[in-house]
């Protein structure tokens, strides 16, 4: 090494302590103006920012200096809702023994009929017809509260439903849909009973109930009652559920109806009641009490072309399901035409989803001359002020 390098090393390691030295004068001098400014009111109280997940999403909060939370204990089993896929579940009430007393929907009022007229007349603001000749309908609907097994089952209850809502909106019908289960006891198809049931208790402003199955399609939204099941708001139609109910437990008393059912009416096999045959065979057997205010409607079809099914499927060798899918589709298509016309609008064909334009928006659509969209769009027996 040079003698001038040498030098200039030295120079260095003599100025080395003197740099050293002002660092630590600085911090010396600086570090209480440094505390003194992050301990004033202002940054003190600064937040502190942190992600907290909940599970599903990520999100984050603002928290003043307290400790975190302890983390919570995991789940049991029990307490997993329904974000986790896992239903819970309850043990079922013991079966109802053919010893027991007959199931019972509940207590009537022996005078219901004066009660709710006197209702009516304490509250006019709810009147029982929307206008003349027109009374208040609810129409009752429902499915099951569990998802449908095939995998365009709630599609199809989703355009069927849809189907009901446009067909009540033309008629100023009312509409209620329920996936509850109010009765442990009705069970399947049986439940109608006593939803309908609750909502005549609930509903005295309301003249008909008019139920419709989940499937039930309706292809004429002209079409008027009676159709399916509608029962008058009175104590005559609440005995008439309560005698119905009385076969309709599930377990012993189902079984034991089912088979009473198989000997009184025709091509019906000696399985469990359902609520239907119960219903046939309460008005041949009791024609007395109930046969002078029922009517049995059977001059129409459920589907269009005559295919029948179930929106959920089921295990049926009477029907194709592929052939039942298609006809569905071309049934609701065919309704919705005739709700789409009054825009303008239709299906491209009853095979497709698509639509396309039929009539051109001239700004005025009051003006058509179609009598039955004019009839649709505007019903004569509309109510325009309740």
């Amino acid at each position: 090494m040079s003698e001038q390098a040498v030098a200039a090393d030295r120079r260095g390691w003599q100025h080395r302590p003197f740099r050293l030295l002002v660092v630590l004068v600085l911090l010396f001098l600086g570090a209480p103006g440094a505390i003194f400014f992050f301990m004033s009111t202002g940054l003190a109280r600064l937040p502190r920012i942190r992600l907290e997940y909940d599970g599903c999403h990520a999100h984050s909060s603002a928290r003043t200096d307290q400790p975190p939370p302890s983390p919570s204990p995991s789940p049991s089993p029990q307490d997993l809702g329904a974000d986790n896929g896992v239903e819970e579940q309850r043990a079922p009430p013991p079966l109802r023994q053919l010893t027991d007393p007959p199931h019972s929907l509940g207590p009537v009022a022996p005078d219901y009929d004066e009660r709710r007229a006197q209702w009516r007349r304490d509250n006019p603001r709810f009147p029982a017809f929307v206008a003349p000749g027109r009374p208040r309908v609810l129409v009752v609907t429902g499915s099951s509260p569990r998802r449908c097994s095939a995998p365009d089952g709630d599609h199809l209850l989703l355009r069927a439903f849809k189907n009901k809502v446009d067909y009540c909106r033309v008629h100023d019908f009312d509409i209620f849909y329920s996936t509850a289960v109010l009765d442990t006891e009705l069970t399947g198809f049986w439940t109608k009973l006593p939803l309908l049931r609750s909502l005549m208790l609930a509903h005295p402003e309301t003249e008909f109930l008019w139920w419709m199955d989940s499937d039930l399609m309706l292809t004429d939204m002209l079409f008027e009652p009676p159709h399916n099941l509608v029962i008058h708001n009175c104590r005559w139609s609440l005995d008439l559920l309560d005698a119905w109910a009385r076969m309709g437990p599930r377990g012993p008393v189902r079984e034991m109806y089912g088979k009473l059912i198989a000997e009184t009416l025709s091509d019906r096999g000696p399985y469990e009641a359902c609520d239907q045959s119960a219903l046939v065979y309460l008005l041949v057997t009791e024609r007395g009490r109930w046969g002078d205010k029922t009517f049995l409607e059977s001059s129409y079809s459920r589907l269009l072309g005559g295919d029948r099914g179930q929106p959920c499927g089921r295990d049926d060798s009477s029907y194709d399901a592929a052939r039942c899918r298609c006809g569905m589709e071309r049934a609701l298509n065919f309704a919705d035409d005739q709700i789409l016309n009054l825009y303008g609008f239709e299906h491209e064909s009853l095979n497709t989803t698509a639509v396309r334009r039929v009539r051109n928006d001239t700004g005025g659509p009051l003006d058509a001359d179609d009598v039955e969209l004019g009839r649709l769009l505007h019903p004569t027996f509309r109510a325009a002020n309740l």
